[in-house]
């Protein structure tokens, strides 16, 4: 394979690890812990894996040489540092016990259902060390829920003397983690099954868990993307550019660019939620930004702006959530309809409010909205081209203003989406450190007999060697929640906290930065040189942590 003269230098770097994992390792308990909510409907439905205690990892005195071979799957997108998950882990078990096997399933979750598999051997992995993205083994979106599927997986775990899986992945990965280690805790079948926390978006994190991994390396290149923008902004000075930032159901991407680069609006959906803003209200906050800005003889701007933000406008989610029950039920009645019939449909199934906020739609919004699900049930909002409806209603009040008098400025737009783009970069230090340990740490939970945990590791603002690594029973973190019509365990999704030091820092700063061009641009990842260029952790992890 040939390789790029980055990835070649790349190659050689040692990721940095806790100092409790850099020798023999003992097991420290905590107490017993219980579900952030629902706790009885949690106990009932997870009776082997609920109420377990949390784990920290200490310095031992003795290695084991534990006999263990185990299972990797990446499950869902991509994000930076996966591969030093699993570096992590073929490390951990070599150093264990020479003998001691890591097996790849192809292709996410389906691999292990499919049989798909390829065994990690040090030549294959070393290609991929301190690289981005999920080639090694692929990835996909596979939901393990059914009992079918965890006896297809069972067969080739027994076939292969596999003691564990471990799943690499997000909310719902880990929600399907949680699933299997209480089947097969339930079962007796004596397998273990660790989680990874993983999601660029940064909305897998808690008491236990301070970032997901990810988050770091593409907030970075987003922030590199966004400066260049708001370079060439402040050269040209006659856009207004539109920026859509990935980040499914949070805006913690969107918050964490703004920190980093501070454009002239960022859009919190969040707080739009928090607010009962519609859309309208939305648009006129932009306008009047602009207006002001023109006054001053500057026709240009940067607006960011979070992927899911459609779905936070109250009134449009509230039409979100009874869509989604509407077609959950009476999805096959409506999909055999042409265009102008299901549009009648859902008028005629909808209340009158949600009717109403349908029918003010744009066709094309209105559309994507019924349509195109993701494989868990929702809009696929992606696809909704936020930036693009937003800047034409902007300029839409900014002609109806300048007939009036109130506008004389220019107006003209571009518009960005940011997502692929950060997904697979190659990880920053921070990254490919915290990964490594990771996966360290999962191979650790395993060789402790443990199953239904996720491995964490905390104190992550410190030097990497005081992190401190462990496990979270994942059952501390779930809830009940309606998915597809139907209330489900699942992880709690970590929103933007409007009382966080993050926004709150960001609150404090966006008026002087709608009114003035303050762009900050923070330039392209750095892998070598001085630590306080190369070793940042993200705004957001350091208000957090501070």
């Amino acid at each position: 394979m040939e390789i790029s003269a980055l990835q070649k230098e790349r190659a050689a770097y040692q990721p940095k690890l806790p100092k409790a994992l850099q020798g023999a390792v003992k097991v420290k308990e905590g107490a017993p812990t219980k579900s952030v909510d629902n706790q009885e409907e949690i106990k009932k439905l997870f009776p082997n894996t609920y109420g377990m205690p949390l784990i920290e990892f200490v310095p031992g005195e003795n290695a084991d040489k534990k006999k263990i071979n185990i299972g990797v799957i990446l499950s869902g997108g991509q994000a930076p540092g996966g591969h030093n998950v699993i570096s992590g882990l073929f490390d951990a078990v070599k150093k264990l016990n020479s003998e001691n096997r890591l097996y790849g399933f192809l292709m996410g979750p389906g691999g292990l259902v499919d049989h798909n598999y390829v065994e990690i051997t040090a030549e294959f992995l070393n290609q991929y060390r301190n690289t981005g993205g999920f080639d090694m083994i692929g990835s996909g979106r596979t939901k393990l829920e059914e009992e079918e599927q965890f006896e297809k997986g069972l067969k080739i775990i027994r076939e292969l003397d596999i003691n564990a899986i471990v799943i690499i992945g997000g909310d719902d990965s880990n929600t399907n983690a949680c699933v299997l280690a209480e089947y097969y805790a339930a079962k007796k079948y004596g397998v273990q099954v660790i989680g990874c926390p993983k999601t660029i978006d940064g909305d897998l994190k808690n008491e236990q868990i301070e970032t997901s991994f990810g988050f770091d390396t593409a907030t970075k290149t987003y922030s590199e993307l966004i400066g260049n923008i708001e370079r060439d902004c402040n050269s040209a000075r006659k856009y207004w550019h539109f920026i859509k930032l990935m980040g499914r159901s949070a805006s913690h991407i969107a918050l964490e660019c703004a920190l980093e680069t501070q454009p002239n609006i960022c859009l919190i959906s969040e707080e739009i939620e928090a607010k009962d803003m519609t859309l309208n209200q939305v648009v006129e906050n932009i306008a009047n930004v602009v207006a002001y800005r023109a006054k001053q003889g500057n026709n240009f701007g940067v607006v960011l702006i979070p992927e899911g933000l459609i779905e936070f406008i109250p009134a449009i989610g509230r039409l979100i959530q009874e869509l989604n029950d509407l077609l959950a039920a009476h999805g096959a009645d409506y999909k055999d309809l042409d265009k102008d019939a299901q549009r009648k449909y859902i008028i005629a199934h909808l209340s009158k409010e949600n009717a109403a906020t349908f029918e003010t739609l744009p066709e094309g919004v209105a559309r994507q909205l019924s349509l195109d699900r993701d494989p868990h049930g929702n809009v696929q909002v992606s696809l909704i081209e936020t930036e693009k409806l937003l800047s034409d209603m902007v300029g839409s009040l900014l002609a109806k203003w300048a007939k009036e008098g109130k506008f004389d400025g220019k107006f003209a737009a571009q518009h960005h989406f940011f997502g692929y783009e950060g997904r697979c970069a190659a990880p920053s230090n921070f990254d490919a450190d915290y990964c490594y340990a990771l996966g360290t740490s999962a191979a650790q939970l395993v060789a402790a007999g443990k199953t239904g945990y996720m491995a964490i590791v905390k104190n992550t603002t410190a030097n990497a060697n005081e992190w401190k690594a462990g496990g979270v029973p994942i059952t501390m973190m779930m809830n009940m929640e309606k998915r597809n019509g139907e209330m489900k365990p699942v992880i709690r999704k970590a929103l933007v906290e409007l009382d966080g030091k993050p926004f709150k820092a960001f609150a404090a700063k966006r008026d002087e930065w709608a009114k003035n061009t303050a762009y900050v641009y923070p330039g392209p990842i750095q892998y070598w040189g001085p630590t306080e260029v190369c070793d940042q952790t993200t705004k957001t992890l350091k208000l957090e942590q501070d």
